[in-house]
């Protein structure tokens, strides 16, 4: 069976990245297409394995890939697949199911419908964007990106979405039912590890973005006084610095998977106050045995078992942060318990879970 691997861009990585190293080894022949690839950005996992890109993989567009949003669709329509597919899969929060790469058969994962076209808070993510840029720009793109979208959808045969929280958007946007199978976790990366020393930091990790709401974790602990480690990259990183008033939050820019790890494992909780998708970074904490402090809301509430692998909390505001954090610290927590409250995301769940809703339509992996 030829399959074809179809993902919106590679110049991070992050959890959409991680569920695509897994589909790769779940179909190993595959031919990825992508808009863009960059190799470092990608840590040079995909080298290889990438058979196509799109008219806009130029370095500009790798680096400030949402300056070009209104010319994603163009380049999807670009494609020219490299011979006949049994099977389509796409990876996607947006662009990659609408590529010009056909199969009898078209499986979508996915992680969002496109932000941009129905969610417009989303556009405060791009950079540059001028005062006014909202009204007079950006709603006339989420118009135009909001039909595309939906036509897209309409090239799917069957949706697999990655929380039940996707699913229900894949049903109010585009009319369609999905199964969920929620992302994997490296279990093989992310487990518990020996703290070193007392556990006196809390933490927080991903793409340093406006929705993921890292400020009101940095604001929290200016006040409280508390440790505060912060993992991770992206356009927020100079104005979240800004915000620091205290020398007890430190910026880690770049963390490889076992150094990851080991921050999970030493931290007193994770702090995850945005609404996600799915929420991998917090899945891959409690991995680690790590408790977790998470907005009540989004992906999230999958994972977050109140009082049990960690609080949730009803406010997106520094106070509530606060007050979480306070009532956090006079419960007590099984780390074990937790770790194997995880095992839930596993990998080896995602590939039986995806290889039987491929097996209900006569697909075999």
């Amino acid at each position: 069976m030829r399959v074809a691997i179809l993902h919106d861009y590679l110049n991070q990585f992050g959890g959409a990245e991680r569920v695509l190293q897994v589909l790769l080894e779940m179909f190993p022949q595959a031919d990825l297409y992508t808009l863009a690839y960059d190799k470092e950005r990608s840590r040079g996992l995909f080298d290889g394995k990438v058979k196509g890109t799109s008219f806009i993989d130029w370095p500009i567009v790798r680096r400030y890939h949402r300056l070009f949003i209104p010319f994603m669709p163009l380049a999807a329509a670009s494609f020219r697949q490299k011979g006949n597919y049994d099977l389509v899969v796409s990876s996607t929060a947006g662009y990659a199911k609408g590529f010009n790469i056909k199969a009898p058969y078209h499986v979508s994962y996915c992680h969002s419908p496109l932000r941009y076209a129905w969610e417009m808070e989303y556009m405060k993510d791009i950079p540059f964007a001028p005062s006014g840029f909202k009204t007079a720009v950006a709603r006339p793109i989420a118009k135009i990106l909001k039909r595309w979208d939906k036509r897209a959808s309409d090239r799917v045969n069957f949706f697999i979405a990655n929380s039940s929280f996707i699913a229900d958007k894949v049903r109010a946007y585009y009319g369609r039912e999905a199964s969920v199978v929620y992302p994997p976790i490296r279990d093989d990366v992310f487990y518990p590890e020996p703290a070193e020393g007392k556990r006196d930091y809390y933490l927080m990790a991903g793409r340093l973005l406006y929705y993921k709401r890292f400020d009101l974790g940095i604001e929290a602990m200016n006040r409280l006084k508390r440790p505060l480690k912060v993992v991770g990259q992206g356009p927020e990183l100079k104005k979240l610095r800004k915000m620091v008033r205290n020398g007890n939050i430190e910026f880690i820019e770049g963390a490889d998977d076992g150094a990851l790890r080991h921050l999970y494992s030493g931290a007193k909780a994770l702090l995850f106050p945005q609404v996600e998708d799915f929420g991998l970074v917090a899945a891959e904490a409690q991995a680690c045995g790590t408790p977790v402090i998470a907005f009540n809301a989004g992906g999230a509430r999958e994972i977050v078992a109140h009082k049990k692998n960690g609080y949730l909390f009803d406010k997106q505001t520094p106070e509530s942060v606060i007050e979480a954090v306070q009532a956090f610290e006079n419960l007590s927590f099984d780390r074990r318990a937790i770790a194997a409250s995880a095992q839930r995301f596993s990998k080896d769940n995602f590939k039986r879970n995806l290889a039987g809703i491929f097996a209900e339509f006569g697909l075999k992996i």
